[in-house]
């Protein structure tokens, strides 16, 4: 198959998912093409069966805004004209389902699209009235639309209400990257004591991630066990959370290391991972974490309890309850045999429902099935 991708090339969990799908579908032999502003950050060499076609966005005086959507419609009928694409996969409703249909008239063929949710589209943009008729449009046009949770589904169809069936296909991880694996002195490089549990989270430091509750429950832990926070990321609650960390006298175990293009290693050091928003479509990072070997807390938010199943693969709490997650914290932290207990079921379990492999397959079945329409 000729497989056209559109996503945004950047660290977050859609681009993440779209350049992985992206380079499966590559290794399995089909041509694959990143319509895209720049090139995938996931992808730093050239790959067989991959290629990139980034758009250009220039400024013209007649507009007030640089007219990305009208070239990326523009470059994506180009692509599908030169390159005789089967299959256009969009990586959000708005704008790229959009663009992708638009782009689709513009090259008067007949290319299939498929339309995956990740969630902003729908979490966010949703709530805009004046966006939530184009998102509708731009779901109900595609051939095939996935989102990445059930929750996510449910909300799409109470928010949006689309004439169309949505699937839900889950995200799933780089087995290669994100594995369990000794990652040398680094605890010694950051010198954190050898006795210290390490309590870790990985995120853009946005408030629907609810930083203040894992410093709360954090408090609460080093109350009980010696032990030390690293805090994986960037963005704007970071200042608001250093203050918080003094206020609550706890910055000295709380390791703030910004942003990290390569979180691996911090997840094989660490004991435990925290996940607390109040909004999570998915949680990818969950993934990451836990093929790392890493038992996770999680909150009962969107797709997060997909992801985690209670008391079998980790742990779930009550959004803001860092009086429970400090609790299960340390009895994880404090007793070997249950945490051993998750940490099998929860790797037995991502083979099973989050393998790279698995997600593909349903993904090529996906293409074929509007191929075969």
């Amino acid at each position: 198959m000729k497989i056209g991708i559109t996503c945004y090339p950047t660290m977050g969990g859609s681009g993440i998912i779209a350049t992985e799908l992206g380079i499966q579908m590559a290794e399995r032999g089909h041509d694959v093409h990143f319509i895209t502003s720049n090139t995938p950050f996931r992808i730093q060499f050239q790959r067989p069966n991959i290629t990139i076609h980034q758009v250009e966005v220039n400024q013209y005086a007649v507009f007030q805004y640089p007219p990305y959507d009208i070239t990326l419609a523009t470059k994506i009928a180009e692509v599908i004209n030169d390159y005789d694409l089967d299959v256009l996969h969009m990586h959000y409703a708005v704008p790229h389902a959009i663009c992708g249909i638009l782009g689709r008239q513009i090259a008067r063929r007949d290319v299939k699209i498929v339309t995956t949710l990740h969630g902003t589209d729908i979490t966010v943009l949703g709530y805009d009235s004046t966006l939530r008729d184009a998102i509708r449009f731009g779901i109900e046009e595609s051939d095939i639309v996935t989102s990445v949770s059930d929750a996510l589904t449910e909300d799409t169809m109470s928010l949006i209400a689309p004439n169309k069936e949505i699937r839900t296909v889950y995200n799933f991880i780089n087995e290669k990257d994100f594995t369990i694996q000794d990652c040398g002195k680094l605890k010694e490089m950051y010198s954190i004591p050898a006795d210290y549990k390490i309590i870790s989270h990985v995120s853009n430091f946005r408030k629907v991630k609810r930083i203040q509750d894992i410093l709360y429950t954090f408090k609460k832990v080093r109350e009980q066990i010696k032990a030390k926070l690293l805090l994986i990321g960037d963005g704007p609650e970071l200042s608001k959370m250093r203050k918080l960390a003094k206020k609550l006298k706890i910055n000295e175990d709380v390791m703030f290391v910004g942003k990290q293009e390569q979180v691996a290693c911090f997840y094989q050091m660490s004991d435990l991972f925290l996940l607390l928003s109040e909004k999570e479509s998915f949680g990818l990072v969950l993934l990451e974490a836990m093929n790392c070997g890493v038992v996770c807390i999680g909150t009962r938010a969107g797709g997060i309890g997909e992801v985690i199943r209670h008391d079998e693969t980790g742990l779930l709490v009550d959004v803001g309850d860092s009086d429970q997650a400090a609790e299960y914290a340390v009895r994880l932290l404090t007793d070997d045999a249950y945490y051993g207990r998750l940490q099998h079921n929860m790797l037995i379990d991502i083979k099973e429902r989050f393998s790279s492999q698995f997600i593909t397959d349903q993904y090529e079945a996906l293409y074929q099935e509007m191929l075969n329409e």
